[in-house]
Protein backbone atom coordinates (compact mmCIF):
# COMPACT_ATOMS: atom_id res chain seq x y z
CA UNK A 1 0.00 0.00 0.00
CA UNK A 2 1.07 3.48 -0.78
CA UNK A 3 -0.19 5.51 2.19
CA UNK A 4 1.82 8.53 1.56
CA UNK A 5 0.49 8.39 -1.80
CA UNK A 6 -1.32 11.40 -2.18
CA UNK A 7 -5.15 11.58 -2.69
CA UNK A 8 -6.08 12.58 -6.31
CA UNK A 9 -9.73 12.86 -5.42
CA UNK A 10 -10.85 10.15 -7.38
CA UNK A 11 -12.24 7.45 -5.70
CA UNK A 12 -12.93 3.35 -6.77
CA UNK A 13 -14.76 0.96 -4.54
CA UNK A 14 -14.22 -3.12 -4.97
CA UNK A 15 -14.05 -5.86 -3.54
CA UNK A 16 -11.74 -6.97 -1.03
CA UNK A 17 -9.53 -9.83 -1.95
CA UNK A 18 -6.96 -12.14 0.35
CA UNK A 19 -4.16 -10.03 -1.04
CA UNK A 20 -5.36 -7.03 0.28
CA UNK A 21 -4.74 -8.18 3.88
CA UNK A 22 -1.58 -6.26 4.39
CA UNK A 23 -3.63 -3.08 2.83
CA UNK A 24 -6.22 -3.11 5.18
CA UNK A 25 -3.81 -3.95 8.38
CA UNK A 26 -1.84 -0.52 7.79
CA UNK A 27 -5.29 1.22 7.28
CA UNK A 28 -6.96 -0.85 10.54
CA UNK A 29 -4.02 0.21 12.95
CA UNK A 30 -3.26 3.86 11.36
CA UNK A 31 -6.85 5.20 11.42
CA UNK A 32 -6.94 3.74 14.90
CA UNK A 33 -4.04 5.25 16.26
CA UNK A 34 -4.88 8.52 14.64
CA UNK A 35 -8.38 8.76 15.76
CA UNK A 36 -8.68 6.66 18.83
CA UNK A 37 -5.15 7.54 20.80
CA UNK A 38 -6.27 6.39 23.84
CA UNK A 39 -7.47 3.00 23.17
CA UNK A 40 -4.68 0.15 24.53
CA UNK A 41 -2.57 -1.24 21.55
CA UNK A 42 -3.56 -4.99 22.71
CA UNK A 43 -2.12 -7.01 19.78
CA UNK A 44 0.93 -6.81 17.67
CA UNK A 45 1.16 -5.93 14.28
CA UNK A 46 1.37 -9.75 12.97
CA UNK A 47 -1.39 -10.63 15.24
CA UNK A 48 -3.45 -7.83 13.63
CA UNK A 49 -2.60 -9.22 10.11
CA UNK A 50 -3.18 -12.34 11.08
CA UNK A 51 -7.29 -10.95 12.64
CA UNK A 52 -7.63 -9.22 9.30
CA UNK A 53 -6.82 -11.84 7.37
CA UNK A 54 -8.22 -14.96 8.75
CA UNK A 55 -11.69 -13.13 10.31
CA UNK A 56 -12.28 -10.11 9.09
CA UNK A 57 -11.72 -10.81 4.78
CA UNK A 58 -12.86 -14.44 5.40
CA UNK A 59 -16.06 -13.76 7.18
CA UNK A 60 -17.58 -10.64 6.65
CA UNK A 61 -18.05 -8.71 3.11
CA UNK A 62 -15.79 -6.29 2.62
CA UNK A 63 -15.55 -3.05 0.30
CA UNK A 64 -12.23 -1.34 -0.44
CA UNK A 65 -11.86 2.54 -1.18
CA UNK A 66 -8.83 2.86 -3.43
CA UNK A 67 -7.89 5.83 -5.12
CA UNK A 68 -8.68 5.13 -8.77
CA UNK A 69 -5.34 7.27 -9.75
CA UNK A 70 -3.01 4.89 -8.03
CA UNK A 71 -4.92 2.42 -6.87
CA UNK A 72 -4.11 3.31 -2.83
CA UNK A 73 -6.01 2.01 -0.39
CA UNK A 74 -7.70 5.19 1.18
CA UNK A 75 -10.26 2.63 3.65
CA UNK A 76 -12.33 -0.01 3.78
CA UNK A 77 -15.96 -1.28 5.37
CA UNK A 78 -16.59 -4.57 6.95
CA UNK A 79 -20.09 -6.03 7.07
CA UNK A 80 -21.29 -9.02 9.04
CA UNK A 81 -25.33 -9.57 8.52
CA UNK A 82 -26.84 -6.38 9.61
CA UNK A 83 -23.84 -5.21 11.56
CA UNK A 84 -21.34 -2.81 10.37
CA UNK A 85 -18.34 -4.33 11.81
CA UNK A 86 -15.66 -1.54 10.50
CA UNK A 87 -15.56 1.53 8.33
CA UNK A 88 -11.80 3.07 8.89
CA UNK A 89 -10.19 5.62 6.62
CA UNK A 90 -6.77 6.66 5.92
CA UNK A 91 -5.88 9.41 9.04
CA UNK A 92 -4.95 11.78 5.79
CA UNK A 93 -8.11 11.47 3.63
CA UNK A 94 -10.42 11.91 6.51
CA UNK A 95 -13.68 14.39 5.97
CA UNK A 96 -13.35 13.57 1.77
CA UNK A 97 -16.34 11.90 1.53
CA UNK A 98 -14.75 8.48 0.95
CA UNK A 99 -16.20 7.70 4.30
CA UNK A 100 -19.73 8.30 3.33
CA UNK A 101 -19.06 6.19 -0.02
CA UNK A 102 -18.18 3.21 2.08
CA UNK A 103 -21.33 3.57 4.05
CA UNK A 104 -23.36 4.15 1.00
CA UNK A 105 -22.06 0.67 -0.41
CA UNK A 106 -22.77 -1.11 3.24
CA UNK A 107 -26.21 0.47 3.33
CA UNK A 108 -27.18 -0.91 -0.37
CA UNK A 109 -26.26 -4.27 0.71
CA UNK A 110 -28.43 -4.04 4.18
CA UNK A 111 -31.31 -1.54 2.52
CA UNK A 112 -33.61 -2.89 5.51
CA UNK A 113 -31.54 -1.74 8.68
CA UNK A 114 -27.55 -1.61 9.71
CA UNK A 115 -26.22 -1.60 13.43
CA UNK A 116 -22.96 -0.99 14.60
CA UNK A 117 -20.94 -0.45 17.88
CA UNK A 118 -18.97 2.73 18.51
CA UNK A 119 -16.57 4.04 21.38
CA UNK A 120 -18.53 6.75 23.17
CA UNK A 121 -15.14 8.49 23.16
CA UNK A 122 -15.30 8.86 19.65
CA UNK A 123 -17.45 11.93 18.96
CA UNK A 124 -16.46 12.03 15.20
CA UNK A 125 -17.40 8.63 14.60
CA UNK A 126 -20.85 9.42 16.07
CA UNK A 127 -21.06 12.51 14.63
CA UNK A 128 -20.50 10.89 11.53
CA UNK A 129 -22.56 7.71 11.91
CA UNK A 130 -25.51 10.23 13.30
CA UNK A 131 -25.32 13.01 10.19
CA UNK A 132 -26.26 9.71 8.21
CA UNK A 133 -29.16 8.82 9.92
CA UNK A 134 -27.60 6.32 12.63
CA UNK A 135 -29.25 6.92 16.28
CA UNK A 136 -28.05 4.94 19.57
CA UNK A 137 -29.77 2.10 21.03
CA UNK A 138 -27.55 0.83 23.44
CA UNK A 139 -24.67 1.87 25.19
CA UNK A 140 -22.24 -0.33 27.49
CA UNK A 141 -19.51 -0.11 29.81
CA UNK A 142 -16.97 -1.77 28.20
CA UNK A 143 -17.56 -5.33 29.18
CA UNK A 144 -18.50 -6.56 25.41
CA UNK A 145 -15.13 -5.49 23.78
CA UNK A 146 -11.53 -6.35 23.99
CA UNK A 147 -10.36 -2.46 25.13
CA UNK A 148 -12.90 -2.64 28.16
CA UNK A 149 -13.86 0.81 26.58
CA UNK A 150 -17.37 2.24 27.11
CA UNK A 151 -19.30 1.92 23.81
CA UNK A 152 -22.87 2.29 22.18
CA UNK A 153 -24.81 0.48 19.64
CA UNK A 154 -26.00 2.23 16.91
CA UNK A 155 -29.02 1.38 14.64
CA UNK A 156 -30.45 2.78 11.54
CA UNK A 157 -33.34 1.85 9.75
CA UNK A 158 -35.63 2.53 6.66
Amino acid sequence: MQSDAPFTGNVHLRAARAEDAAAVTEVFLASRAAAMPYLPRLHSDEATLWWVTNVVLADTRVWLAEDAGTGALLGFAALDGALLDHLYLRPDVRRRGIGTLLLGAVKEASPEELSLHVFQRNTGARAFYERHGFVPVDSNDGSRNEENEPDLTYRWTV
